[in-house]
């Protein structure tokens, strides 16, 4: 599988200078070449290739006065910038026959965005020092903070300024199954929450951080700070990067916290379970703010490349499991329970059960039958319905849930209505 390592760098003031005119190069290539792209669906005109849009905007291009400059950068950071409209094309009619999630239109790049990103492939010719510098084309070697060495030679480098003005190299790796775990008869059931973080089937309980609440008052005088001053000012522009920097610490925080937890529980169990839980919608609610405090999904998303990584089981149990009706010692459905009861007792067996730790037990029970392919879903009424889905190995997994191919009638109007051409 592939794995991506990211470290800090530490450009001088001449290499930043080179790497702000490599994000501007790249910036105005994509923005030229998406405006190819809607003039040709104005008039009509078949969906221009990359191949044609490559020796248009760049071959060409530097040819002109005007474009000149865009000789000053390595090509192939170019060349990737147009891979990334494809990219970005290719997800939005994804989205629109129902291969993926929904996504909007590519739009066109600001130079005013803070958070700007070039990528260099090995066509680029970039290496690692024997002094542990990066060497990038046109820009020169950079320092970087190596925290950990590289488990095999990187196939690419993304270089990426971050809205707080910190730069960043991030490199894809590809691993092998040398990586694996010893096996261990370690088995849990997790249960994802909001007053704690999350509950274990073996009864642990892990506090619920909330780095953002921590930082809120913090957030709130930095943004205060910011409104005050003078749109278009240099004192804006510093207060601009202030926000992103406090934001940045609660960010790194809060991943840093899920990294671990996530290592922890991959290190000791044998299967992880978990519920898939409809986190889009709960973000609607008034939990909105502390469901995106915890950050769910990116914690379920550590837990699957982990698995995939180290030989683990990783198993998402369906929302529409019961597991905090079910009693987890004689599996009597004991209907629903207010949010409010937090322990209740079982009518059947008497068992008084804690309702976190009961609904991680009975998610390790499901997850293990998923894992096994032999558990059955049923509707209210006992009747079959189908199978429950399991996960995919990552390298081949595309989505959990397959959606209904749309209808003959609507086909047409996705794509016309958007003002995009079908490629």
């Amino acid at each position: 599988m592939q794995l991506r390592y990211t470290f800090r760098i530490e450009p001088g003031p001449s290499q930043r200078i080179a790497l702000g005119r490599a994000f501007g190069c790249a910036r105005v290539v994509y923005n030229d070449a998406l405006r190819a792209r809607e003039e040709a669906r104005r008039d009509g005109l078949p969906f221009p290739k990359t191949g044609d849009l490559s020796k248009l905007l760049i071959t060409d291009a530097k040819q002109r006065s005007d474009r000149a400059w865009l000789g000053e950068v390595s090509a192939v950071v170019l060349q990737q910038s147009l891979r990334d409209l494809d990219a970005a094309y290719r997800n939005f009619f994804d989205g629109l026959k129902g291969k993926r999630a929904r996504m909007g239109a590519p739009r066109f790049k600001s130079k005013r965005d803070n958070r700007q990103a070039v990528r260099f492939t090995a066509n680029a010719r970039w290496s690692i020092t024997p002094s542990g510098k990066l060497h990038l084309p046109k820009i020169g070697e950079i320092k970087v903070r190596w925290s950990r060495s590289l488990p095999s030679t990187p196939t690419s480098v993304t270089v990426v300024k971050d809205a707080s003005g910190r730069y960043f190299a991030s490199f894809v790796v590809q691993t092998d199954a040398s990586e694996a775990l010893p096996e261990v008869m370690g088995e849990v059931g997790i249960d994802l929450g909001l007053t704690y973080f999350a509950v274990l089937s073996d009864g642990r309980k892990i506090s619920a951080p909330k780095f953002f609440r921590r930082a809120e008052k913090r957030l709130r005088r930095a943004q205060q700070n910011l409104v005050r001053k003078v749109k278009g000012s240099s004192n804006r522009r510093k207060a601009v990067v202030k926000v992103a920097r406090a934001h940045a610490k609660v960010t790194d925080a809060r991943r840093d916290f899920h990294h671990k937890l996530s290592t922890t529980l991959i290190r000791e169990n044998q299967a992880v379970h978990v519920e898939d839980l409809a986190v889009k919608g709960l973000a609607r609610t008034r939990l909105a703010k502390s469901v995106h405090d915890a950050g769910w999904s990116a914690f379920v998303a550590m837990l699957e490349y982990k698995s995939a990584r180290y030989g683990r089981v990783f198993t998402q149990v369906d929302r529409f499991f019961p597991s905090s009706q079910l009693c987890s010692a004689c599996g009597l459905k004991d209907g629903p329970k207010p949010l409010a009861v937090r322990e209740w007792t079982c009518s059947g067996c008497g068992t008084v059960h804690d309702r976190d730790v009961n609904a991680a037990r009975n998610l390790r029970t499901e997850g293990s039958k998923v894992a096994a392919g032999q558990a059955e879903t049923q509707n209210a009424r006992g009747a079959q319905v189908r199978p429950v889905l399991v996960p995919a190995p990552r390298a081949t997994r595309t989505s959990v849930r397959k959606k209904q191919e749309p209808t003959r009638s609507c086909r047409p109007t996705g794509w016309m209505q958007a003002g995009i051409p079908r490629p």
